[in-house]
C-alpha cells in the first residue's frame, strides 16, 4: 500500500536547562498521486493537479494494490473504476465478484512495475456482465469514447487465471510465465480437470500485453491449468501485444470469444489443453501473426495427455499474408464447422522423422479437421511441414474452398455457407450451419471490435 510521505518539521532549542520544540506546517499538495506532489508539505492547501486520468480525492476511482494479501473476498461495484497498481492476485480461498457494468483500469508500467489481474489457484472470480453492461477491463488513460485506435496495444497487463486441472508437464505443477517462481500464487496445474475457477461472462480485455520482462508479454486472457467448471463465455480481447487467448493445459470450456488485432497469435495451446470451445472469432488486422498456435507439450514435447480441444463453428479472418493454424509438438485437436478466410497460408501439421508430432495424432484420429472452409488462402491449404498435401488424410473430411463473402469488418456471411454436422454434446449448442455466425453479429453493441 502506498502512503503519504509526511516530513515532520520540528525545531528544538535548548537552554537554561529547558526544552522548547515548536513546530512549523509548511503547505503544498500532499497527494503522491498528484502532478505536483510536494515532498515537504504536511499540510494539504487544495493545490493539488492531476493528470487527466486520475480523479480528486472524493473521486470514484479507487487504486488496489496487493502487498500479498490479495484482494479479499469482496465485491467491485459499477459506481466505482477500479485501478491496478502492479500485480493484483485473488488469493486461494478469496472471491472476487464484479458487478455488470464495472470499469476495471490498469496502470501503465513493464517489468516488475506491469498491472495485471491474476486469480491463483483455489481462488473464485465471478465477473458477469451483460450485453448492455459488458465488464471492461483497459488501460488507465483510456477514456472510453472509442478514441483509441485499435493499434494500440501493450498499455497494461491483462488477466491470468490459474486453475487445478491437469497438465501434461514434469513436474505436473508449473508457474505460470511472467510471475517470479519465488512468488507461490503463480502455481497451477493439479489432478481437478473439473476444477472450478468461478464465472467470466461478456467481459471486454482491451490495449493490454505489456513487456514483463526479456520480451515476454503478457496475454490478453491467460488460463493456466483452468477446470471445466469454470464458465467463460462472451469475451473479447482486442489490441493486445501478445496472444489475445493463450491456455496453458487444462480443461475450460469457452464459448461465444471474439479475439481481435493482437501483435501475436489468436487462439494459443499448450500443455495437454483438453477443452471445448465454440463460436470462437480471430480478427487479425496487418501485423498479426497465426490465427492459432497449437503446440501438444513443452516439457516433454511428447508429455500426455495430449492437448486434444474440439471447436466447433470457429470463423478466423487473416491479413492475406499469415498462417491459419499450425499444430506442432504432438498437439492434436479437433475443428468442425469452420471457416478460414484470407490468410497467405492454410493449416500446416509438423511431421518429423521421430514420429512423435502432430501428423501422429493426426494418423492416430487425435486430430481432426471436419466441415472446414478455406477461403481466400493464398497456398497450402492443409499440408505437413514439408508442403506434403494432408487435404486427402482421413482424418480431413468434407473440405471446401467456397468464398465466405466475409470481412474483418463484417464477419457475419450473407447468405448460407452450406450445412455442417451437430457435436452431439450437449455442451455446444446443437447447430448445423458453418462458422461462427448465423445472420447476426453477437459481438455487436458490447465489444469495442463491433461497438
Amino acid at each position: 500500500m502506498k502512503t503519504k510521505n509526511l516530513l515532520l518539521i520540528t525545531t528544538i532549542v535548548v537552554g537554561l536547562g529547558s526544552v522548547l520544540t515548536s513546530c512549523s506546517k509548511k503547505e503544498g499538495c500532499t497527494d503522491i498521486t498528484a502532478e505536483n506532489y510536494n515532498v515537504d508539505a504536511d499540510k494539504d492547501d487544495g493545490s493539488c493537479v492531476y493528470p487527466e486520468t486520475t480523479t480528486p480525492a472524493g473521486s470514484n476511482i479507487i487504486t488496489v494494490t496487493d502487498g500479498g494479501s490479495g484482494t479479499g473476498t469482496t465485491t467491485w461495484t459499477n459506481d466505482k473504476v477500479y485501478l491496478l497498481d502492479g500485480f493484483v492476485f485473488v488469493n486461494s480461498g478469496q472471491t472476487l465478484t464484479i458487478e455488470a457494468g464495472t470499469i476495471v483500469k490498469g496502470k501503465p508500467g513493464s517489468g516488475a512495475n506491469a498491472s495485471a489481474l491474476i486469480v491463483a489457484k483455489g481462488a473464485t472470480i465471478n465477473a458477469v456482465g451483460t450485453a448492455s453492461q459488458p465488464i471492461i477491463f483497459t488501460f488507465e488513460a483510456d477514456p472510453l469514447n472509442g478514441s483509441v485506435p485499435l493499434t494500440t496495444t501493450g498499455q497494461w497487463g491483462g488477466i491470468i487465471i490459474l486453475g487445478d486441472a491437469v497438465l501434461n508437464t514434469v513436474p505436473t505443477t508449473q508457474n505460470i510465465e511472467g510471475i517470479p517462481t519465488s512468488e507461490p500464487r503463480g502455481a497451477y496445474g493439479g489432478f481437478n480437470d473439473t476444477d472450478n475457477s468461478g464465472i467470466l461472462k461478456y467481459v471486454s480485455i482491451r490495449h493490454g500485453g505489456t513487456d514483463i520482462g526479456a520480451g515476454n508479454e503478457i496475454n490478453g486472457l491467460t488460463l493456466g491449468g483452468v477446470g471445466s467448471g469454470t464458465t467463460i463465455e462472451y469475451i473479447e480481447v482486442v489490441a493486445n501485444a501478445d496472444d489475445g487467448i493463450e491456455f496453458f493445459g487444462g480443461t475450460p470450456n469457452l464459448k461465444h470469444i471474439l479475439v481481435s488485432n493482437v501483435l501475436d497469435d489468436s487462439y494459443d495451446y499448450d500443455q495437454g489443453f483438453r477443452g471445448k470451445g465454440q463460436f470462437w472469432v480471430a480478427i487479425e488486422n496487418a501485423n498479426s501473426d497465426r490465427g492459432g498456435e497449437h503446440d501438444g507439450g513443452t516439457s516433454p514435447e511428447d508429455g500426455t495427455p495430449y492437448a486434444t480441444p474440439v471447436i466447433y463453428n470457429a470463423t478466423y479472418i487473416g491479413n492475406g499474408t499469415s498462417r491459419a493454424i499450425t499444430f506442432r509438438d504432438n498437439a492434436g485437436g479437433e475443428y468442425h464447422n469452420t471457416v478460414f478466410h484470407n490468410f497467405g497460408k492454410g493449416i500446416d501439421i509438423e511431421d518429423l522423422a521421430s514420429g512423435e508430432d502432430s501428423k501422429a495424432r493426426l494418423d492416430a484420429g487425435q486430430l481432426k479437421l471436419a466441415g472446414i472452409i478455406l477461403s481466400n488462402i493464398g497456398s497450402n491449404n492443409i499440408v505437413d511441414n514439408n508442403g506434403i498435401d494432408l487435404s486427402g488424410h482421413a482424418s480431413v473430411s468434407n473440405i471446401s474452398t467456397t468464398a465466405a463473402g466475409i470481412s474483418a469488418n463484417n464477419p457475419v456471411p450473407g447468405s448460407s455457407l452450406g450445412t455442417g454436422i451437430a457435436s452431439g454434446d450437449t455442451w455446444y449448442d446443437n447447430v448445423t450451419y458453418m462458422g461462427a455466425f448465423d445472420g447476426t453479429n453477437w459481438a455487436q453493441g458490447w465489444t469495442l471490435t463491433f461497438p
